[in-house]
Parts: structure tokens; C-alpha cells; sequence
């Protein structure tokens, strides 16, 4: 069977994303079969009509699945199964090589790009077209390196017959990252600038150009199976530094509010038209049929960590201490940093989206730290699995502030002007001291961070918690620690809350306890039945003495932890070969010129 039937020759984009609508009739052929230059691509209108299709390229993520902050999941992701050495060539699949139709997404844009210039019109808005599919272009590519290092690159859609091409190894990860940083410079240079924030405008290719500049810069300068790209890590982080300013000095976007009720309406909000904050953002709406599945972020299948927790400072700015690590549950959020309580769910929280009256107990058996970030807090909103309408951020102003930040602290160049301007917009917002630019090492972040130096380690360590803490939930954090070359974090047992022992407490804070954790349904301490009628009850073992889901870090007390990340199921991240995934053998044998990644060879 040639590859290109597998890989390639599919029909254009199949649906439309809530972003736009699109033309239902041209999207039920292929470029082969119902498109070509006589019959389409002649007008502005023509590609306008065909981008609309990529829209469904770009999206919000309202998760940190995969990454340390996550205290427990009980989905079977590819990335614990690959911590637990249980993924190789056989067992990986399509995970990331076809992964959403990357290689269909990439043959429908080169279609268009080839065609382009064939179009009659305003050649301005000719080229705002061609800047959103190459900036379309350069996501899918980026997000192959991500996952594998390096890819063929093609910038023209390949013929049936066109063998050399079908069955070309991939290109260095040099090549195909110039190629994709040379598509987002197009369109940074030509995409219009707009006002819409739901429809990909010049603001948002600089947007992705920073955030991919800045993965791509602390990947080289950090990752030393690649030592020999470490020399071009500067030049990335300096783009990553333009990108930001032109975003930051355009005057168009903001830091939003005031407090914590204005963090959190960024991602409850059922209307972020006028906010100012987003660069771009998902629309969501019943009567459209667009609708989210936010209302599954708590307690559904998985719970934060207690890694995520201990990052919030406490509110005079500093870092917790070894006593507040031990505080329980209902205590655990006195004096920190408002955002952590708009992260995870508090003692007292009520979903009265669910039209829920009473406090919400923690899950033990998931460790206790619920998610709320994300979750819909009306009837309006909160619609159940897949009905939910509330609007989701994309690229926000307080990303673009914190890579801007970011770059300068890696390239040496920071000041605490830079900070004022970056960092601490986003801290005032909440009410939380400014950053300084000599603040003290943090030594749970050093550790955390073995690989930082330099003069300005101290704020580099202090950045990513600010990076940690502000976007959360957001869909960053696993990118984060594989940029930054720490997946041995990962071999830290993942945990849930603290308690200082067996027995029965108080979860929602009303005093009354509601959950319980014995160490056996043969061991209740005393308590009976009656007594725990009321009580949500969880075991470490069940009658036989057969490990349940949980248990506690020092044995009769300590932190939640998981039996799934113990002993012989213990994460063991292997560098450098966990920063990436091994290709299929399926792929291999269907081009035998493909070679495995670094580590997978």
C-alpha cells in the first residue's frame, strides 16, 4: 500500500471549529477530487472560505494532564505508560506521528499555499491568508518536533507517484524549525492585526511566534543531546523577546480586574468578546451548538497535586515552609496566594453550577486536591459532559508577559524595569507583593531546577513558579518540563494531601468530620457503622490485605499517595530518550528511510 494513502491523501478539514463557520459544500471533496486551480482559489474570497477549515487546527486546552500537576489520573495516557517503560515501537501507535490528522492538515495547507497566488484581489489581503496557513503550517510542525524531534518537511502537497518524497527520512530538527520559524515571521509580517479575538490575526501569530521561540530556545540551551544547536539558543529567545514587545507595546491588551474574582472570571466567563487580556479565545454557545466539556474538570478523573500546591507563595510573598507542608486540608489555604484557591477546589466550595447546596468533600482515592479552574460556576454555564458554555482562553496577555520575562532572564539581559512590566502586572492583579530582582533562592525550586545557573538563577527559578501558578490548568506545564530538561521530576511519587494520620476528618470546614481513611475495612479505630454513616470512607488495603488505591507517604500519616506509582510500577523517566516518542513500527515499515528518535534508535 503506498504511504500517501495513509498519510496523506485525505479530503480538506473535515469540520469546522467554533472559531468561524465555513462552507459545508467544498469541504465534503478532497483537493484531488473537487478542487483545483480552474475551479476554485481564484478570489480573496476563495482562500478566506478554504482557511476557515484550519481553524479547527488551533484550540484551548483547560487540563495539565501528563504533567506534574496532576496528583493522580486514572486515564491510561500514553505518557505514564512511557514513565513505566510499558511504550515501545509496537505498543505506541499513531500517538503523535498521526495524531489528529497532523500529516492531512499539513497536504491541505500546502494545497492552498501552492494555489495561492493564483487569486484575484487585494494582494494585502492575499497575503493575510497566506500568513494564517503558514502560521497553520508551522503549528502542526512544531508539535511534531515536540513529540519526535524532527520530521520530513514538505512545503508542497506530494503526488501519488512522487516516491522520493513519499519515502524521504526526516529532515534535521535545525531544518524544520527554520522552516517554521520562517512561517511565522510571514505571519507576523502580513496577517492583519484585526480586532476579532476569536479569528487568527497578526496579535496572534506573534502570540505563537513567542511561544514557540521560547520552547524551541530553552529546549537547545537546556537539552544536551542536542548540544550542538546550543550555539542558536540566544537567537530564539531573542525572537521569543521581539514577538512579546511587539504584542506588549501595541497597547491593545491588558492585564485584566482586580483580585481573585477577576482571575477567575477568565476561564468561567461565558463572554471574553470584551476582555481585554485575550489574545485569542474559543467561543463557546449553546444556541450554535458549541459547547465544552469544562464541567469534568473536578473530580471526574483526575485530582492536582500537592506539587502544585506548595508553589503558591504564601501572601507576603514568600515561600511556604516545612509546617505549612504539613498543614491539613482545611488549613492548607490560609495566607497564600489568592490563585491557589481559584485552582483548587477549597474547604466550603459548592458547585452550584451542578445546583449543589452543600460543601463538595474531597476524593481521597484521587488525593484530595480537586480542580476548579475551568469549572463552570452557573446554570448558565454549567451544562454537564460536553454542554458547557463558557468562553476559553487561547493565547492570553499574561503568557506573552511571562515568556517575555522568561527570554530576558535566559538571554542575561533582565531588569527589575522588565520585571515591573512583566511579572509583577500580573502579581498585582491578585494583590501579591512584586518580584525583586535579587530575591532570595528558593532551595525547593533549586532542587526542582538542578540545571538553572547563572547570575540570574535566582530569578529564573522564580519566573517559572509565577509561570507554575498563573496559567495552571492550562495546558502548559508538560511542555514546560520537557523544554527545560527536568523529567526526572517525574520520578517523584506523585501526592494528594496531607494528613497526620488514620481516622475521620473535616473536609469542607464546617467542622463536622464528612471523610474518613482507615487502614482497613478490619481496622476502623473504633468507630461504627452508625458513626460513619455520614462519612465517606476510603482504605489503603481491603479485607485480605490487597493494596486499594491510596496510601499515606510515612506510612500512618503523610501525604496521599498512589499504589499505581509504587514499587514495580514506579515512573522511572529515562533521559534523553523520554523527551520523545518512538515511532511506530507500522510508520518504519511503511518508509524504512524514518529513523527513531534520540533514544529510541
Amino acid at each position: 500500500m503506498k504511504l500517501t494513502k495513509i498519510l496523506y491523501i485525505t479530503g480538506i478539514v473535515a469540520g469546522c471549529s467554533f472559531l468561524s463557520s465555513c462552507n459545508d459544500d467544498y469541504l465534503q471533496k478532497s483537493p484531488e477530487d473537487g478542487l483545483n486551480q480552474e475551479s476554485f482559489f481564484n478570489s480573496v474570497a476563495d482562500l478566506e472560505t478554504y482557511t476557515n477549515g484550519f481553524y479547527g487546527m488551533v484550540g484551548a486546552s483547560y487540563d495539565d494532564l501528563y504533567s506534574d500537576n496532576i496528583g493522580h489520573g486514572t486515564g491510561d495516557y500514553t505518557f505514564s505508560q512511557k514513565l513505566k517503560g510499558r511504550i515501545d515501537e509496537k505498543t505506541i501507535g499513531s500517538y503523535g506521528w498521526k495524531k489528529d490528522g497532523v500529516w492531512s492538515n499539513i497536504y491541505n495547507i500546502n494545497f492552498m499555499l501552492v494555489n495561492a497566488d493564483k487569486a484575484v484581489g487585494d494582494e494585502k489581503e492575499k497575503k493575510h491568508y497566506i500568513g494564517l496557513a503558514r502560521l497553520c503550517r508551522a503549528l502542526q510542525y512544531y508539535g511534531i518536533i515536540k513529540n519526535y524531534g524532527s520530521a520530513p518537511w514538505y512545503s508542497t502537497p506530494i503526488a501519488n507517484d512522487d516516491e522520493d518524497a513519499l519515502y524521504k527520512p526526516q529532515d534535521s530538527r535545525e531544518l524544520v524549525v527554520d522552516s517554521v520559524m520562517a512561517d511565522l515571521q510571514y505571519a507576523c509580517d502580513y496577517m492583519e492585526e484585526g480586532s476579532s479575538r476569536t479569528r487568527l490575526t497578526r496579535y496572534a501569530a506573534l502570540g505563537y511566534m513567542a511561544r514557540i521561540a521560547l520552547y524551541e530556545g530553552t529546549f537547545r540551551k537546556y537539552h544536551t543531546e542536542v548540544s550542538d544547536l546550543a550555539s542558536t539558543a540566544n537567537s530564539f529567545l531573542e525572537k521569543a523577546v521581539w514577538a512579546s514587545n511587539e504584542i506588549m507595546q501595541s497597547g491593545q491588551f491588558e492585564i485584566t480586574g482586580e483580585g481573585a474574582a477577576a482571575y477567575r472570571d477568565l476561564f468561567v466567563n461565558p463572554d471574553l468578546s470584551k476582555n481585554k487580556e485575550m489574545i485569542l479565545f474559543a467561543d463557546y454557545d449553546r444556541d450554535l451548538s458549541r459547547k465544552n466539556n469544562t464541567s469534568s474538570v473536578l473530580n471526574w478523573q483526575w485530582n492536582l497535586s500537592r506539587s502544585l500546591a506548595d508553589s503558591y507563595l504564601k501572601l507576603d510573598g514568600t515561600p511556604i515552609t516545612d509546617a505549612d507542608r504539613t498543614k491539613t486540608f482545611v488549613d492548607m489555604f490560609t495566607d497564600r496566594d489568592p490563585r491557589m484557591a481559584e485552582t483548587i477546589m477549597y474547604p466550603g466550595f459548592i458547585n452550584e453550577g451542578n445546583n449543589a447546596t452543600i460543601p463538595t468533600k474531597i476524593v481521597l482515592d484521587y488525593g484530595g486536591l480537586g480542580q476548579i479552574k475551568f469549572l463552570p460556576r452557573t446554570d448558565a454555564t454549567y451544562g454537564g459532559w460536553n454542554e458547557n458554555i463558557t468562553d476559553l482562553p487561547i493565547i492570553r496577555y499574561a503568557e506573552v508577559l511571562l515568556t517575555n520575562a522568561e527570554a530576558k532572564a535566559e538571554l542575561g539581559t533582565l531588569t527589575q524595569n522588565d520585571l515591573n512590566e512583566t511579572v509583577n502586572l500580573i502579581r498585582k492583579r491578585v494583590g501579591m507583593p512584586d518580584m525583586k530582582i535579587d530575591v532570595a533562592i528558593d532551595p525547593v525550586l533549586e532542587q526542582q531546577y538542578p540545571n538553572v545557573g547563572g547570575a540570574l538563577k535566582n530569578v529564573i527559578l522564580e519566573i517559572r513558579r509565577e509561570r507554575r501558578v498563573e496559567l495552571a490548568c492550562e495546558g502548559f506545564r508538560y511542555g514546560d518540563t520537557m523544554r527545560w530538561a527536568v523529567g526526572e521530576i517525574y520520578n517523584q511519587p506523585f501526592e494528594g494531601v496531607y494528613l497526620p494520620g488514620f481516622g475521620v476528618y473535616d473536609s469542607t470546614g464546617d467542622g463536622v468530620p464528612d471523610v474518613a481513611l482507615f487502614k482497613s475495612p478490619n481496622d476502623k479505630m473504633g468507630y461504627s457503622d452508625a458513626d460513619l454513616l455520614d462519612i465517606t470512607v476510603y482504605y489503603t488495603q481491603d479485607e485480605k490485605g490487597g493494596n486499594k488505591q491510596v496510601y499515606l507517604s510515612e506510612g500512618d500519616k503523610g501525604n496521599i499517595r498512589f499504589y499505581s506509582d509504587a514499587d514495580n510500577d514506579a515512573n522511572n523517566f529515562i533521559s534523553p530518550k523520554y523527551y520523545y516518542y518512538p515511532l511506530s513500527q507500522d510508520e518504519t515499515k511503511l518508509n524504512p528511510n524514518l529513523k527513531q528518535p534520540i533514544g529510541w534508535e
